[in-house]
């Protein structure tokens, strides 16, 4: 999606709303349209359009900015503006580095409860497998991350997993249009889901762990190559 085509959306949006338009909503609605790559590794983000598209000052927008900086979303560049960063691979091994404490934690101590929710995502990535469409097995793979630590029930790790989970949209943009990075980890999430529909959380947290590594190994390799 064209940076204009985002700022349309932001444009219908931001008169529907009906809440406050600040900081915080405005680095909100950033951070989901980078997480859903809508908006790509090196794309500028102009601070004159994004303020008319949101209806928001320059100061709200700046505001948002430093959010997004600190996430690591966004980077500044003097005397050039904003753009959507471009990981690297020290950005990738710290991401990993957090996604190995929380995912494997969320499952090991998650209550039981269905896991229908967690099918339903696989049966979507499966079926963008056999179309051989690499961005649905990827967007499917991202929200089932997301589901994942949602089973842990809180909104500080929800907010967290939203900030990791815009930065590997970043990541991805390494690995192209590569199937063979998206296809493997399909089959993965279905085993996941296995071992902790069967009860055995700490099973599953460790496949989670191993899974987790290899998927690291291989964005590094990507990087590198």
């Amino acid at each position: 999606m064209t940076f204009e085509a985002v700022l349309e959306e932001l444009r219908r949006l931001a008169k529907g709303a009906t809440h406050a338009h600040t900081g915080l909503w405005v680095s909100a609605q950033l951070r989901q349209r980078i997480a859903a790559g809508q908006l790509a590794p090196g794309t500028k983000l102009s601070e004159e359009a994004l303020g008319e598209a949101l209806g928001v000052s320059r100061n709200t927008l700046r505001e948002a900015f430093t959010a997004l900086h600190a996430e690591h979303i966004i980077t500044r560049i003097p005397n050039r503006g904003v753009f959507v960063a471009q990981p690297t691979a020290e950005d990738i091994r710290e991401i990993y580095r957090v996604r190995r404490y929380l995912e494997p934690a969320a499952i090991m101590w998650q209550a039981p409860s269905s896991v229908d929710d967690l099918r339903a995502i696989v049966a979507q990535a499966q079926l963008a497998r056999s179309r051989g469409d690499i961005d649905g097995m990827a967007a499917a793979n991202q929200e089932f991350h997301r589901a994942v630590v949602a089973r842990a029930a809180s909104e500080r790790l929800d907010a967290l997993m939203e900030q990791v989970l815009a930065e590997m949209r970043l990541v991805f943009h390494a690995m192209g249009s590569d199937p063979a990075f998206h296809e493997p980890y399909v089959a993965d999430n279905a085993r996941l889901i296995e071992l902790v529909a069967a009860g055995d959380n700490a099973a599953a947290a460790e496949f989670m762990r191993h899974y987790l590594d290899r998927a690291e190994a291989q964005l590094l390799e990507a990087m590198a190559a």
